[in-house]
């Protein structure tokens, strides 16, 4: 597993870059965002490495890479853990940072915690601003409620969760990081199959673009047309001698 610390290096860690294209498994970009606290370093982690670790430093944006088989075919995954998201005078307080790691993403996870409430308030304006970043495009999103082990301290009802979610158009998932991996991965590997379906569907259609002609560069008709006129010009001055 990889670890990248900025935004601005995720074009330049893809699995197998250097190697040909035919070789290179196809690749899934997944962003993880919702509001501080929820977990959302815990569950990229606990995807990843099967491991819980409850103590996390300051979300730094973290970019995480690897290896997944999904129906057979080996995926190169990557998964962008984000800073936690806030509401400012009944808006989303997101920087331009978190907007590009929105845009992007193939596939987004929203997640909040059943023990605050504030993180569900916020799941319907984080999922209308994803589609407004991805005007046009189906970006498959699931909806995942954390700390599903916190039932002592629960604000959030699961029924909630999942109305919500049904109401947006979206899985939804209720996961405890700290004590189940199960519904973690399953998660994730909705969204790899839904990507990988999208990525299968478009392929034919970027085949036959590729086939067609690219247009002769204007400079070098221009060149060939000077080279005959001055071919041309070479033959009547040989003819006339």
């Amino acid at each position: 597993m990889r670890l990248t610390q900025s935004m601005c290096t995720i074009a330049e860690c893809a699995p197998g870059a250097d190697g040909p294209a035919s070789a290179r498994p196809r690749l899934v970009k997944i962003a993880v965002v919702g509001a501080s606290g929820v977990g959302k370093t815990a569950l990229v982690v606990r995807f990843l490495t099967r491991r819980f670790i409850g103590d996390y430093e300051r979300n730094a944006g973290n970019l995480y890479s690897r290896h997944i088989q999904v129906d057979g075919e080996m995926l190169a995954i990557q998964v962008q853990d984000t800073p936690g998201v806030q509401i400012h005078e009944h808006s989303l307080d997101c920087n331009e940072q978190l907007n590009r790691c929105i845009r992007w993403a193939d596939a987004l996870v929203i997640v909040f915690s059943i023990t605050d409430y504030k993180s569900f308030e916020l799941l319907s304006h984080l999922y209308h601003h994803v589609r407004q970043l991805h005007p046009g495009n189906m970006v498959p999103v699931v909806i995942v409620a954390n700390k599903a082990d916190l039932l002592h301290i629960k604000e959030v009802e699961p029924q909630q969760g999942l109305q919500l979610a049904n109401m947006l158009g979206c899985t939804f998932y209720e996961v405890s990081v700290s004590e189940n991996y199960n519904n973690v991965f399953n998660a994730f590997h909705l969204l790899c199959k839904e990507v990988n379906k999208q990525q299968i569907t478009s392929t034919p259609e970027r085949r036959r673009t590729s086939l067609i002609p690219r247009p002769k560069s204007p400079n070098m008709q221009d060149l060939k047309r000077r080279f005959k006129q001055a071919l041309s010009a070479k033959v009547r001055t040989v003819t006339s001698v």
